[in-house]
């Protein structure tokens, strides 16, 4: 039987994991799994892993199945890296190497059915190399994924994070040498953990490819050992009054983008500015008084940052800052409901996490500005006032920067899978389905107001909106 991790109260919470060692119920033929819950430090999703935790062991005692040990990551593995999976698996062998014949990986969205399970993985024989779950392919080559397998994308498989995959010890042992024997690379980015932990299986085809079993769901069905659930609102949707929209664009974009924001989502806003080099009295927008950069706006989302910071002053109703682009689309009204989850009165970031170097102690999480960054106003007071996050360059990204702004504040970034960075044929369609997606991002190549009707305008056209005014 794997064996408990002792527990160090002092070490840091950055992120929450559980680890179970589960028995099948044919006693003559048992197989182990640790299972992996990835949560985060924000309360809303411990306690979505603590109410999911609590779950399987109400159906290990259901039929009669030992108690499962819980291991916690931010006691286990407390590292930035851990939302990746990679680097958990020296971790995960080292405390269960012997004893556990299944590892298998979940989010706080997933559900499990754990009889069904443990009747799936006795199925295969977790001596071999092999690891199963919902098979998924890009349609295109995708910016998300590094543009991988650009002549055929949909031949490379990995798996529907969200649905659950189980990967086997012999597998793992593999994995864990591989991982060893890496050369540390000093600029890597962490994206997408499925699609990158499938590329690191594969090995340029020298390991196994993904394994579809149509017992890992996309949707809930009878026939499921796992499965996502959508998302569902906390408590009523937080008020328009308490959302600031800070729009950041360019003169050269004051006619298109702008345009585009204004005739879709920006109509739902109550509070909402645009924000560029210029000032532009058409649109209107506020000049920031910083130049415009080919890339980076380190100094120019700083400047927009620290003028919000003095408009909420005389708006105290504002609780919440959406700080988004000018080819951002999304929906007010999801965002209403997406927020009921969280206390507005803490320090949170919430979006889209990447992860630049996160393997070693130097790297960091943060979120990636086209999606949209949500930011408490508690927290932005604290950003603008800070003498530690000044920006090295006026063109270093913004984003990037703000991760770093965010991880000397000691303040954990919180990911929402339903915030996205790119558009909407660069995921597959099955990582989108059944979630009620908050925002996409890019003009290149659509129309963003066919985009913006096909996958918000309902939603936003729900809930009558108010008449909305620029601060």
């Amino acid at each position: 039987m794997c064996s408990p991790v002792p527990y160090n109260s002092t070490m840091k919470v950055t992120f929450l994991l559980y680890g179970f060692c589960l028995f099948s119920a044919n006693a003559l033929d048992s197989k182990d799994a640790v299972i992996t819950i990835s949560s985060q430090s924000n309360n809303y999703h411990y306690l979505l892993a603590e109410n999911l935790k609590n779950d399987i062991l109400k159906q290990a005692r259901d039929f009669d199945q030992v108690v499962p040990i819980v291991h916690v990551s931010h006691i286990d593995f407390p590292h930035v890296g851990g939302w990746a999976i990679l680097p958990l698996i020296p971790y995960l062998r080292k405390l269960h190497h012997g004893n556990c014949s299944w590892f298998f990986f979940m989010e706080d969205k997933t559900r499990i059915r754990l009889k069904k399970l443990i009747e799936v993985l006795g199925k295969y024989d977790y001596n071999k190399e092999i690891w199963l779950g919902h098979a998924i392919q890009d349609r295109e080559a995708t910016i998300i994924h590094h543009f991988a397998f650009f002549e055929d994308p949909s031949a490379f498989k990995y798996p529907n994070a969200a649905s659950g995959f189980a990967i086997s010890a012999a597998l793992m042992e593999r994995l864990e040498n591989r991982w060893k024997a890496r050369k540390p690379s000093t600029s890597d980015f962490s994206i997408d953990y499925a699609h990158e932990l499938a590329l690191f299986i594969w090995d340029n085809n020298k390991g196994p490819t993904l394994k579809h079993d149509p017992s890992f769901c996309v949707n809930e069905e009878s026939s499921c050992a796992s499965f996502p659930v959508p998302f569902k609102l906390c408590y009523t949707s937080v008020p328009k009054s308490s959302i600031y929209f800070a729009v950041k664009t360019y003169e050269k974009f004051h006619k298109d983008r702008v345009t585009v924001v204004k005739n879709t989502w920006g109509k739902h806003a109550e509070f909402i500015n645009f924000f560029s080099n210029v000032e532009d009295k058409s649109v209107p927008t506020i000049s920031v008084g910083v130049p415009n950069t080919e890339q980076g706006h380190c100094e120019k989302t700083l400047a927009i940052l620290k003028h919000v910071g003095e408009d909420l002053r005389k708006f105290p109703s504002i609780k919440w800052i959406v700080l988004a682009d000018d080819d951002t689309i999304l929906s007010v009204t999801r965002i209403q409901e997406l927020l009921s989850c969280y206390d507005n009165n803490s320090l949170i970031a919430i979006g889209e996490r990447y992860g630049y170097n996160i393997y070693n102690k130097n790297g960091y999480n943060y979120i990636t500005g086209g999606g949209g960054i949500v930011f408490t106003s508690a927290l932005l007071r604290q950003l603008i006032s800070s003498k530690i996050c000044k920006c090295p360059t006026i063109s270093s990204p913004d984003d990037m920067f703000l991760g770093v702004c965010l991880n000397r504040l000691k303040v954990d970034i919180t990911h929402s899978s339903l915030f996205h960075q790119a558009r909407p044929m660069d995921y597959a369609p099955e990582y989108l389905e059944n979630q009620p997606v908050v925002s996409f991002h890019k003009h290149w190549m659509i129309d963003p107001v066919s985009i913006y009707i096909k996958w918000f305008a309902d939603a936003d056209a729900s809930i009558r909106s108010l008449q909305h005014s620029e601060l």
